[in-house]
């Protein structure tokens, strides 16, 4: 059986709970260019503009398991280039992340962050527009993602943004050589192709979803090796129907 048939659950480097610091912020700041280069900030941005329309609005958009920020950080620049208003807060139970987006966002008064488990913030916060995910939901397990999509699907008022790794053999091979030629960490070295076998195939995407009871949601695939699940509770658009026209 290919090691692609079914996901992997062997836990990523970036899960422990004691990586030392000076390792984990070169791990994001590699994060953060292994998104520009491959268009994943692209794909967040492609989503949130779908569901940020009203320019007299100010959305209040969470990011879960924000890491360093940077996708934050994207999202507010696009926001003010465009007149829309924006207060993004991102939420990750690891300190040291918050304390390191706190520091790169901090030319950004929009943008704050909590140590917090995402559940324990969504409950405790009513006015939620957008929840936006970025290779987070591969972190999960099955129960554990249909725990989260129920989450977003109760709290967000507006919609959710999704964006995760398309579990795929030129995926995985390309990511494991990119890291190499770049010379990076130990900890996107091992992490980044893993993360490739911790992804998904589109059917189990749907099928978590529909276990959820997700309705009209849109899921595409986007280059490089992405999903992009996008719903949204204000618009009845075509494009936003039941199930993914890819």
């Amino acid at each position: 059986m290919s090691k692609f048939t079914n996901r992997s659950y062997e836990l990523e480097l970036l899960d422990a709970t004691n990586i030392p610091k000076e390792l984990l912020f070169q791990n994001l700041r590699e994060l953060d260019v292994v998104n520009r280069l491959l268009g994943g900030h692209a794909i967040t941005l492609s989503g949130i503009k779908k569901l940020v329309k009203n320019k007299n609005k100010t959305y209040h958009i969470i990011d879960i398991g924000c890491g360093g920020g940077d996708a934050m950080i994207q999202i507010a620049k696009w926001a003010k280039i465009n007149s829309y208003k924006v207060k993004l807060t991102g939420v990750d139970m690891n300190a040291d992340c918050i304390d390191y987006m706190k520091n790169a966002c901090k030319e950004f008064s929009e943008i704050d962050g909590v140590v917090m488990d995402y559940r324990d913030y969504l409950k405790t916060n009513a006015n939620v527009d957008i929840v936006h995910c970025s290779l987070f939901c591969h972190h999960l397990k099955e129960d554990e993602l249909i725990e989260l999509f129920q989450y977003m699907n109760k709290h967000a008022h507006v919609g959710f943004v999704i964006n995760d790794l398309q579990r795929q053999w030129f995926a995985y091979y390309s990511i494991w050589f990119l890291t190499r030629l770049l010379n990076g960490s130990s900890l996107v070295k091992n992490d980044a192709p893993l993360s490739v076998l911790r992804g998904f195939r589109k059917n189990e995407l749907e099928k978590l979803l529909n276990e959820s009871e997700v309705k009209n949601y849109f899921l595409s695939w986007k280059w490089a090796f992405r999903y992009l699940v996008t719903k949204n509770y204000n618009t009845e658009n075509a494009e936003l129907k039941r199930g993914p026209q890819s």
